[in-house]
């Protein structure tokens, strides 16, 4: 059943600023944690094998949480669940700045929410899109996502920065150890509670429509009904690119850079500033390409070039050279976010929305919760460490090829 959309211009307006601003702030808590993440384990004197295994239990249980918060979110409230990750992600901040015990930030990495990629993690993503799909018309959906991946991606990008930079400015005050980091750290925990305030501002009109909450559990697998069977295809398919991403989550690859080129947190954060302003404004150029040839090619031809230019990113001879490269592929990389979004959102049942994104996004989370794991290993070899990028970029491809045969006869409403 189709619900009745809301126009965006007289309805929800207040409620679509209030998700784009939390968007905003916890994509800069993102951004600010990932860069020194790595760093900061390392400085409590956890080895290369301990911080790969403290990352994967992070995504495990960040998938975990996510997949039970968003599978219950459209039945008891999408605004409730919102509030119980932001909590989450304070406790898992306050534990983590307070300890360096081994098992107490294992606890804090399967329980709270943690970014180590500078990506979206938690029930927030899968929430926010669904109460966006509701808000917005079909024909501005993948225009309001572009927007709202860009505004992400800069948020994450002044993160780093200010991340890198934080942590510069405690050094030069005469911070040694863990705390030249603790101060983001304890940052982290502060976003979370202005997330909170945020969702509290929240109007009725971000729930899910009225058929969805007559049922007093979720109905079906996690929540699904109808839509299971083409959400279980794309959720294979996405844990595979996940699980191909997740060798060079922004932690691990500012390490990559540390450990080949010596550079210090400043220039990391300089680093990927850049990198996630590109990946913004490619979103933008994303919604052009999918009006002009369809959400599903967008996605690939976008996705394949830029997976070819990570296959390149370690054979080069210097730091210029190699973060050139990497400047490049972010350009084009992230060109496949917004129409990825809005194509699970516009395949699936409307009060199913928020279950199949946090299926979906449960499958991306578990896929990317390996790799991490076997990064760690590769990366505290020299002979070894540049295999991140050829098991990336081989894995991505793949997934690309996957998704086109798949896929590319099942159209979006808009398309048709």
């Amino acid at each position: 059943m189709d619900e009745i959309k809301p126009s965006f211009a007289t309805t929800g307006r207040l409620d679509v600023v209030l998700l784009f601003a939390s968007r905003c702030v916890r994509l800069f808590a993102y951004g600010f944690l990932s860069v020194v993440l790595v760093l900061y384990l390392k400085s409590l004197g956890l080895t290369e094998s301990s911080i790969g295994l403290l990352i994967t239990l992070t995504l495990l249980g960040d998938a975990v949480i996510s997949l039970g918060l968003t599978s219950w979110a459209d039945r008891i409230g999408r605004r409730r669940m919102l509030l119980i990750g932001s909590i989450l992600m304070l406790f898992a901040a306050a534990l983590f700045a307070t300890t360096g015990e081994f098992h107490w930030l294992v606890l804090a990495a399967t329980i709270g929410v943690i970014s180590p990629s500078g990506n979206e993690v938690g029930p927030f993503l899968s929430i926010e899109q669904a109460s966006l799909t509701q808000l917005l018309p079909d024909e501005r959906r993948t225009i309001a996502f572009a927007w709202y991946n860009l505004v992400g991606s800069i948020a994450t990008a002044c993160g780093a920065l200010a991340g890198g930079w934080s942590c510069e400015f405690a050094r030069r005050a005469g911070a040694i150890g863990p705390d030249i980091y603790r101060p983001v750290i304890l940052g982290y925990g502060a976003f979370g509670l202005i997330l909170a305030v945020f969702f509290l501002w929240l109007s009725p009109a971000t729930e899910a429509p009225a058929i969805a909450s007559t049922n007093a559990r979720p109905g079906g697998w996690f929540g699904l009904g109808k839509s299971a069977g083409i959400v279980t295809k794309l959720s294979m398919l996405f844990s595979l690119d996940a699980f191909g991403g997740g060798f060079i989550i922004q932690s691990v690859l500012a390490y990559w850079f540390y450990l080949r080129f010596d550079l210090h947190e400043s220039r990391l954060g300089e680093i990927f500033f850049g990198a996630n302003i590109l990946a913004g404004i490619s979103s933008l150029m994303a919604v052009w390409m999918a009006r002009r040839f369809g959400l599903v090619n967008t996605m690939v031809f976008t996705h394949l070039p830029s997976n070819v230019l990570l296959l390149l990113v370690p054979l080069m001879p210097n730091c210029s050279l190699a973060v050139t490269l990497l400047w490049i592929r972010f350009s084009i990389s992230q060109m496949d976010v917004p129409t990825r979004q809005s194509y699970v959102m516009a395949v699936v049942s409307a009060d199913e929305r928020s279950a199949a994104a946090g299926v979906t996004a449960m499958a991306r989370s578990f896929g990317a919760a390996v790799s991490p794991l076997i990064a760690a290993s590769l990366i505290g070899n020299l002979r070894t460490a540049d295999w991140i990028f050829y098991l990336c970029g081989g894995l991505k491809i793949v997934y690309d090829l996957l998704l086109y045969c798949e896929f590319v006869a099942v159209k979006p409403p808009e398309e048709h």
